[in-house]
């Protein structure tokens, strides 16, 4: 691991005080959207200062020299070290911040209130372990992304709001509930360092942050919500990535959580139809019709499908052979090519 000196950022120079809050970027081939994701990072406006610290885990493209222009903490370790709990962790040991504020290299801060209102959210009570920011999508994606999106994180409400496990006989039954409050996403959270101390992120192959948000709700404390701290943050996945990455979803969720996602090849088909059916009302509603509805709709209905259907192979994972496991896995694909210098995570 080698640790390269920061040049400030513009918050550093405000005050001569430790910072307050310290945002901490895993990165592997940024490319450049990490270029507009530190620009963004610079130009925030806060009560207190900041630091920036970049884990870069093998870099070929320049990341490492646009990190350190803009002002980061530079860490670089090899790709095999690369851990999507373990590196965060390693980011926040070197943190000096009260908060660390977690981003992804890909994830833009939509304005320069960002960071002081993720924070806030995360203060606004002392049993609040972490806060989480929604994700809108970027301009150029499909109109079906922007609107799960939306309708996804409208459900968290559109004020600054506390969520705790009030109820643990609902919270045992309601696997809807129990979903609800571990949500979390590390591309836009914030976690309070003194319960990060006790409840780091655990060193996991996927769903790093919705485990580490069911381990402290469990424990008694909060998380919040801050709707007024977005990045954009979204991806327009292809038909075979789509199914790997649901796959990749679907076991961890039944590994560290017991959920079944697509209990059945039947009900995944049904839940294919009512998603396809969905996104073509969703389309119509822009005022496609005729020859090039027909054609988006039917390119998001094989989505669709390869969604449903990477739920329903990780859901029953324990099935498979372990060489079809392996191909249908995203995850165990990055692990066999961390070796590899020249590809992106």
């Amino acid at each position: 691991m080698s640790d390269a000196s920061p040049m400030p950022l513009p918050s550093d120079l405000q005050e001569d005080r430790p910072p307050h809050a310290s945002i901490l970027i895993p990165v592997k081939n940024g490319g450049e959207r990490f270029g507009t994701v530190l620009a963004a990072v610079a130009q925030q406006r806060t009560d207190w200062p900041f630091e920036l610290i970049v884990v870069d885990s093998g870099s070929t493209d320049g990341s490492q020299d646009l990190a350190r222009r803009h002002g980061a903490r530079l860490i670089e370790i090899p790709p095999a070290e690369f851990g999507h709990g373990r590196t965060r962790n390693l980011a926040a040991q070197l943190a000096r911040g009260e908060f660390l504020v977690f981003l992804t290299h890909d994830a833009v801060p939509a304005h320069d209130r960002w960071l002081q209102n993720l924070v806030d959210a995360c203060a606004m009570s002392e049993d609040c372990a972490g806060a989480f920011g929604p994700h809108l999508a970027h301009p150029e994606a499909r109109h079906v992304t922007r609107r799960e999106l939306a309708e996804h994180f409208a459900g968290f409400g559109t004020e600054r709001r506390l969520f705790r496990l009030e109820d643990p006989q609902r919270y045992r039954a309601d696997e809807g509930l129990r979903q609800f409050l571990h949500f979390f996403s590390s591309n836009n959270a914030c976690l309070r360092r003194s319960v990060w101390t006790r409840y780091p992120l655990p060193d996991v192959d996927f769903a790093e942050d919705q485990t580490w948000a069911k381990t402290v709700i469990e424990a008694g404390f909060a998380k919040a919500y801050a709707p007024d701290a977005p990045v954009y943050h979204s991806h327009d996945f292809g038909v075979w990535e789509t199914l790997q990455r649901n796959f990749d979803e679907a076991s961890a969720f039944r590994r560290h959580f017991g959920y079944r996602l697509q209990p059945s090849l039947g009900h995944a088909l049904l839940v294919a139809g009512k998603l396809a059916r969905r996104d073509a009302a969703w389309l119509a509603e822009t005022g496609l019709s005729g020859p090039a509805l027909w054609r988006q709709a039917f390119g998001m209905a094989r989505i669709e499908l390869a969604r449903v259907l990477g739920h329903y192979f990780g859901t029953h994972c324990e099935r498979w052979p372990r060489r079809l496991g392996r191909l249908l896995s995203r995850d165990q694909r990055l692990q066999r090519l961390t070796s590899d210098p020249h590809f992106s995570r």
